[in-house]
């Protein structure tokens, strides 16, 4: 069996003194992705709002994202030390470290301050930004597959990859697991699970898909939304059981649970009661985000 090795350089290319990274290219990407496509729902009527109005939507969803998901992660997985240290660390998006439950929190606390400016349902602000957010999700785990970090538990399926970055944990575990030593021999590596392209298939392939399908039709107030937290809490709370939890945190119950997890339960959650609520709520047609029927 040849395994193959993840070593891509995490520098895309130069300009200059400037050095452009896969992992904040990736980002870049799924801002200009979500933007165009964005654009495009308000051109059809899918939120009553002016050009201007989505470009400062755009931006408000754009700091979210990262103030909340730098945050999230000092606050959930790291301490809130190192943003004190060293203050510009905050939009280092860049190095990694990032969030995606407390870059919710950020877009949500956004798109509420949006929304009471602009006197739009805050909820039709969500319906209409949830199908724009896989793109980001799929395109930042594909990051991290390039970055070589967040990798899964050793295995020996057929497509395990060799992860350089893993070397130490890969040495701990063959020498705690003495079966897997002559795989670290012969790879130079113990084969893992590729988590990342499970989240990037789950996360961004497969709920783009399934929220845009749901959003041009006919539909309920809070189903898009609800239909979100319920499919993120559950792919992130499959995928935590195949990826190494946070090597600073561990598993933090039953030998299993990661915070990941944790923090996903309340998605879940929310994500039914919102699907339950649609049942009662206005019906938006597919050219209007602000429940009158339209057309379109």
């Amino acid at each position: 069996m040849v395994y193959p090795v993840v070593a891509i350089k995490s520098v895309a290319f130069q300009l200059g003194p400037v050095q452009v990274h896969w992992y904040g290219l990736m980002y870049l990407l799924g801002f200009l992705g979500g933007w165009m496509l964005a654009e495009y729902r308000r051109r059809r009527g899918r939120l009553p709002v002016s050009r201007d109005a989505l470009g400062d939507l755009a931006f408000y969803v754009m700091m979210g994202v990262i103030v909340g998901g730098r945050l999230g992660y000092m606050l959930f997985y790291t301490d809130l030390h190192w943003v004190v240290r060293e203050p510009l660390a905050l939009f280092k998006v860049w190095d990694g470290g990032m969030s995606f439950h407390g870059g919710l929190l950020g877009v949500l606390a956004a798109g509420w301050w949006w929304s009471r400016r602009h006197r739009v349902h805050f909820f039709d602000t969500v319906d209409f930004v949830a199908p724009l957010v896989p793109i980001g999700l799929g395109l930042g785990r594909l990051g991290n597959f390039i970055n070589g970090e967040l990798w899964g538990k050793p295995s020996t399926l057929p497509w395990a990859m060799i992860f350089p970055n893993a070397k130490t944990d890969d040495v701990a575990w063959a020498q705690a697991h003495p079966e897997w030593l002559a795989a670290l021999q012969q790879y130079g590596g113990v084969p893992r699970q590729p988590s990342q392209l499970y989240e990037m298939l789950l996360e961004g392939v497969a709920m783009f898909t399934v929220l845009w399908l749901v959003s041009l039709k006919p539909r309920p107030r809070y189903l898009v939304s609800g239909l979100f937290g319920l499919l993120y809490g559950c792919f992130r709370f499959a995928v935590e059981f195949v990826r190494l939890p946070d090597p600073q945190l561990g598993y933090l119950a039953f030998g299993w649970l990661t915070m990941g997890q944790i923090l996903s339960l309340p998605l879940i959650v929310v994500g039914l009661v919102l699907i339950v609520m649609s049942r009662r709520a206005p019906v938006l047609e597919a050219g209007t985000g602000n429940g009158e029927r339209g057309t379109g």
